[in-house]
């Protein structure tokens, strides 16, 4: 009888290896892509805080205390795409306070988004450069900074009043508190500030040397500006100046009246007037030299370092008399004695006429 084996079943291939690798690729699928997302999502963030700003240099001016919409507008000036980058960086929390961001910021060709919202976040200004020069008033004084600068003229003035007077000058002498340059202030500086800077500029130029030269013309520092203020306005010539100064100063230790056209001038307000005539001569002011003896109140503009020190520095001479030359040509003629100066007033007189300049 023959016994036949039963046969052996057999066994089932594992698949669990490939399961394994399908896996794998998913998972590593899934990576690629999150990178990816990553990659992208990093260059949108860097896109959107670095791309810089490609205008030209432009001032960006934020007034104090205003509010998200009024920084976006005045951000919307340099370029409305920068500068909804900007203010997105700025504004990314609700609660974001902008108070310290007034001011003026230079926007430069190759700014980025983020740099410019770290800057204002500090309220990191970039420094204004104030000039001014030709100031006759303390009101054309006020224009021409509030001009420059967030501050208005009438809180300038107010501030003038307050301060100056606590310094020492009268009212009359505050345009000697100051000299023409340019000075660096922040666009929203407080008129306080700027007093301090401008008055500590003309302080440092007083040194013991120059008061001393001041005290032995018998003048203080604010009548020496005055003095100053005169000759400049008497002429425009660098190299006359020390004359017509020394010419003032003989007149005011002989106690002869200056009469001196450019105070008539200032007392007039018409500072356009090419000829002083009878009607100009009888305005009544303190200013009208003419009229009273000695120096006018205060300077009649703000003057130049140099001419304070021409002032100082006067050359002695004689002469106490000048008068315009004939020929226009911006210098004067000096005289010693009236008859002399008549006769050089009557040749500019005659000149006037044939010109027509009345």
């Amino acid at each position: 009888m023959t016994t036949t084996k039963p046969k052996k079943k057999k066994q089932a291939k594992k698949t669990d290896g490939g399961a394994t690798t399908r896996h794998g690729l998913t998972f590593a699928y899934a990576i690629a892509i999150t990178a990816v997302i990553i990659i992208a999502a990093g260059w949108c963030v860097c896109t959107y805080l670095f791309t810089p700003y490609d205008g030209e240099t432009r001032w960006l001016y934020i007034p104090m205390g205003s509010d998200k919409e009024q920084v976006a507008d005045s951000l919307a000036t340099l370029d409305p795409t920068f500068g909804s980058r900007v203010m997105g960086i700025l504004t990314v929390a609700p609660s974001t306070n902008l108070n310290n961001s007034g001011g003026a910021y230079k926007v430069e060709k190759g700014t980025t988004a983020i740099n410019l919202a770290r800057r204002m976040r500090r309220g990191a200004q970039t420094p204004v450069r104030v000039t001014f020069n030709n100031i006759r008033t303390m009101e054309q004084l006020a224009d021409r900074l509030s001009a420059q600068m967030e501050m208005s003229d009438t809180d300038f003035l107010a501030a003038a009043d307050t301060i100056l007077p606590a310094l020492g000058y009268s009212k009359p002498e505050f345009p000697a508190a100051f000299f023409p340059d340019t000075y660096e202030f922040y666009w929203n500086d407080y008129p306080s500030r700027v007093f301090k800077k401008l008055v500590k500029v003309h302080d440092s130029f007083w040194t013991e040397e120059r008061l001393a030269k001041a005290s032995a013309l018998n003048l203080t520092p604010s009548q020496v500006a005055t003095v100053a203020s005169i000759v400049e306005e008497e002429t425009a010539k660098s190299s006359e100046r020390p004359l017509v100064a020394r010419l003032y100063l003989n007149r005011l230790a002989k106690g002869m009246p200056l009469q001196a056209d450019p105070t008539v001038k200032f007392a007039t307000g018409n500072f356009s007037l090419r000829r002083i005539n009878k009607t100009h001569l009888a305005t009544k002011s303190p200013y009208n030299t003419y009229l009273h003896k000695g120096l006018p109140p205060g300077p009649i503009r703000i003057v130049d370092r140099q001419t304070i020190d021409d002032v100082l520095n006067a050359p002695n001479h004689n002469y106490l008399y000048m008068c315009a030359k004939e020929d226009f040509s911006g210098f004067h003629n000096f005289a010693s004695d009236f008859a002399t100066h008549q006769a050089n007033a009557r040749r500019y007189q005659t000149a006037l006429n044939n010109r027509g300049i009345h």
